[in-house]
């Protein structure tokens, strides 16, 4: 990949944009902690990956990710020699906790075979690789949950704090039933209200059906 202008390269074990008639890969540039605010691009092999990256990159404990990590090996019955995983991605949080991610979708997940490998991997990942590891079901992601996602990690990248507590404050202390009612209780403009409560949903201060498109006539109501 050709450099950027203001954008850190891709610096990930291997390049997945290979084709393919099954998957959709995709390039995208994320700014975190770890790259001092500048962008850097990121290469994902699925649409899976990129969404559990927009996932966890809303949780602001969030100080830098990797992706297409150098392998880790693994033993396998009926092999003599260990076997390779590139994880998807490792989180690192601001503590300094790092997390490995296993994207798959949820057919795989309930194959035996799968379920073995994923206790053989997370058996051998050593401790200088990762604190723990998670599995995420690719599944959740369908096309409306990908949109709020996205949406979400778009209004985070504008910081407006005033409004988000405004937002957070008047969902505690008023009635309302749908999104627009929340906006009109919070008294702010309604595009400023709406990224206000974008955030908040993605932060899971205010919750929604991430499986329905969210918009102005969405339900929400604090989360129990």
């Amino acid at each position: 990949m050709p450099e950027i202008h203001g954008v850190l390269p891709y610096s990930g074990h291997r390049n997945p944009l290979t084709r393919s008639t099954v998957a959709r890969r995709v390039a995208a540039t994320f700014a975190t902690r770890a790259t001092g605010g500048t962008p850097k691009v990121y290469l994902f092999e699925a649409l899976t990956e990129w969404s559990a990256t927009l996932d966890i990159l809303l949780d602001p404990t969030v100080y830098g990710i990797e992706v297409q990590l150098p392998p880790i090996l693994y033993p396998w019955p009926g092999r003599k020699k260990p076997r390779e995983h590139h994880f998807d991605l490792r989180v690192t949080f601001e503590d300094g906790f790092r997390r490995a991610v296993f994207v798959r979708n949820g057919h795989s997940l309930t194959k035996p075979k799968t379920k073995a490998e994923i206790d053989a991997i997370f058996n051998a990942i050593p401790t200088d690789f990762a604190d723990d590891a998670i599995v995420v079901n690719g599944d959740q992601f369908t096309r409306p949950y990908r949109d709020n996602l996205f949406r979400a990690y778009d209004a985070c990248q504008r910081t407006d704090r005033e409004a988000d507590e405004l937002v957070q404050e008047t969902a505690r202390t008023t009635n309302y039933w749908l999104l627009k009612d929340l906006i009109r209780n919070s008294g702010l403009p309604s595009p400023r209200a709406f990224d206000a409560a974008l955030r908040l949903i993605g932060r899971g201060h205010l919750a929604a059906d991430w499986y329905s498109v969210i918009s102005i006539h969405s339900r929400v109501r604090l989360p129990e």
